[in-house]
């Protein structure tokens, strides 16, 4: 097998949606943890609509799961950095910004695609 080769698998690996929880574990409001191919995910729930970020914060490495979640923002917990969980952008730091995924819904589980 060429490293071309190997390297195509690991991408369409990691690129599948990945199922990390359903709606009735996450009620609006609440942010849950996950793994998704190796890498920390939080999952949001924004009265009702489903957001995932990385779960390390680009500050310090924070749990952002473990953060207060205010609307669409949560606030590390370690040092209060707010993110949009939306975007990814911080108000505060324009030039901070934590990585989103993509999300889907199919009935009551939720995936989420690295």
């Amino acid at each position: 097998m060429t490293p071309n080769f190997a390297l195509t698998i690991v991408l369409v690996l990691m690129s599948e949606f990945v199922k990390v929880s359903t709606l009735e574990a996450i009620s609006p409001g609440e942010v849950v943890s996950s793994d998704v191919n190796g890498q920390e995910v939080a999952v949001y729930n924004v009265d009702g609509k489903i957001y995932a970020t990385s779960n390390i914060c680009p500050h310090q490495g924070g749990p952002m799961a473990e953060g207060m979640l205010d609307g669409d923002q949560i606030i590390c917990p370690w040092h209060a950095w707010v993110f949009d969980v939306k975007d990814g952008s911080s108000p505060v730091n324009p030039r901070m910004k934590i990585p989103c995924y993509e999300v889907k819904v199919e009935g009551s589980d939720i995936f989420v695609k690295i």
